[in-house]
């Protein structure tokens, strides 16, 4: 009786630990998006200077998340993640001194060092509970933070901005962040499945060579009209090229960032272009062009910035987290691909009551993305999340999160390249945003096809 309560008092505090490590990622990715216009009066510049330290931000996490679930694999990681966390808090330290728009652009890229925090955090859980509908459950509570923190980061972003000041915002996260190293060093126990694996440094560097060239080829082409089309092609082939490399080496190299025998595995290319699709059909709907309409003073409701995060992302993160360790726990017994589909069926349902009715009326629209909150946030976020954790092959645990996590991000980059360029084709009209977030709607049937291509976890389900 007394180990079973230990253990209980264990995981507890693993729990408390992850959820502030991830919490901690969560706010500099959503809690900035209300204090962009502040940063840019404070420190002299424009919005879109800006918005490129955002880009700077989610780039450097997605690059990031591609080999460091891998590295701590090999050297541990209770040791990884605390290097990250600490390595994020001197980063949010340096962004809230920062004397500049340049010095800004640095920490925020250093504070992408934080990228595969929910990943790392789900292989350190899955480490420690073996039960599968615990898993399921504590993995549903830990992403659904990724949805954001009940919306109420950007709300509290936005007012310590007001009063306060820009630097304010970087404190308190520089704060929470100090805290969940401090937390996760003391409770995480450590586990490295891969000890004594030499890191394939150079399959790391072609990888990431080639998502970042895409990324960059996808914020050029989101400039539309403005955009650079040579760079964009350039990008784009130099990033085959560097793929067509990367493939050479981990075919020779025997102990390889990636198997090219797991990357022609269902389990693999399935999951990662579901993950790609789905976010690219609904990531810009909701933060983009549901956003935009709200705040359209012609042919939109024009609600200020604030009243439509209140009446949209609050709601919508809210529900997410609300729902998702429900997801979690059905996931083990229902299927996580049933759940998966359920979820993406329902996201489907969502942005066509969007699409068709939402556009016209605020309460409808504000009723579709509450679907979206329960059936994207809730459940699709959720299990695309924990697939990529139980699909991995036992010899290369980390491999598949950290790609899953560059998925979501290539999904929300080209989803933000797409949608809005289809919607300003016609202009400033309510065709417009019909015609984007139908292209959206197309993307999402798509990601519904391909997860029946996803095989069954079947160690982590109840047989």
């Amino acid at each position: 009786m007394a180990d079973l309560s230990q253990k209980k008092n264990k995981i507890l505090a693993l729990m408390v630990a992850l959820l502030a490590a991830c919490v901690a990622f969560q706010l500099n990715a959503s809690m900035l998006s209300p204090v962009l216009v502040t940063i840019a009066k404070e420190l002299g510049t424009n919005d879109a200077a800006v918005g490129l330290s955002q880009t700077a931000f989610f780039t450097a996490a997605a690059l990031f998340s591609l080999f460091l679930p891998r590295l701590s694999d090999i050297k541990g990681r209770k040791k990884v993640l605390t290097g990250m966390l600490l390595i994020m808090t001197l980063g949010t330290v340096l962004a809230a001194i920062a004397p500049n728009i340049e010095v800004l652009y640095v920490a925020r890229i250093i504070q992408g060092v934080s990228g595969p925090v929910v990943p790392l955090c789900l292989l350190m859980l899955s480490f420690e509970v073996k039960d599968v509908k615990q898993y399921g459950m504590l993995m549903g509570i830990i992403t659904a933070v990724n949805g954001g923190i009940a919306g109420v980061d950007a709300i509290a972003g936005g007012l310590l901005a007001t009063y306060f000041g820009f630097r304010s915002v970087f404190w308190v996260i520089a704060i929470v962040a100090a805290i969940s190293t401090v937390l996760v060093y003391r409770f995480a126990s450590e586990s490295k499945p891969s000890a004594g694996t030499k890191m394939d440094w150079l399959g790391v560097l072609l990888i990431v060579l080639t998502i970042a060239a895409l990324l960059l080829a996808l914020n050029e082409a989101g400039k539309l009209s403005n955009a650079n089309w040579l760079i964009v092609i350039g990008l784009t082939l130099f990033a085959i090229i560097c793929f067509i490399l990367f493939w050479q080496v981990e075919k020779t190299n025997k102990q390889p960032l990636v198997t090219t025998h797991h990357l022609k595995k269902r389990a693999t290319w399935a999951l990662l272009l579901t993950t790609t699709l789905t976010m690219t059909g609904i990531f810009a709907i909701v933060n983009g062009l549901v956003m935009s309409i709200a705040q359209n003073h012609e042919i939109g409701f024009g609600l200020e910035a604030d009243w439509a995060s209140l009446i949209f992302l609050t709601p919508y993160a809210l529900i997410g987290w609300f729902v998702g360790p429900f997801s979690g726990r059905l996931a083990p017994t229902m299927g996580y691909n049933q759940v998966l589909k359920f979820g993406l069926v329902g996201c489907i349902i969502g942005i066509l009551i969007i699409m068709f009715y939402g556009i016209h009326s605020l309460p409808i629209l504000s009723l579709g993305v509450i679907l979206l909150g329960i059936f994207y946030a809730g459940m699709a976020n959720i299990i695309l999340n924990g697939l990529g954790v139980v699909l991995s092959p036992k010899e290369n645990p980390g491999f598949l999160p950290g790609m899953n996590a560059g998925a979501f991000n290539l999904g929300a980059g080209l989803s933000f390249a797409l949608l809005p360029a289809i919607q300003m084709l016609n202009g400033n009209s309510v065709d417009g945003y019909f015609n984007g977030i139908f292209l959206g709607l197309v993307i999402t049937v798509l990601a519904l096809v391909t997860s029946f291509l996803i095989p069954r976890p079947l160690n982590a389900e109840v047989q």
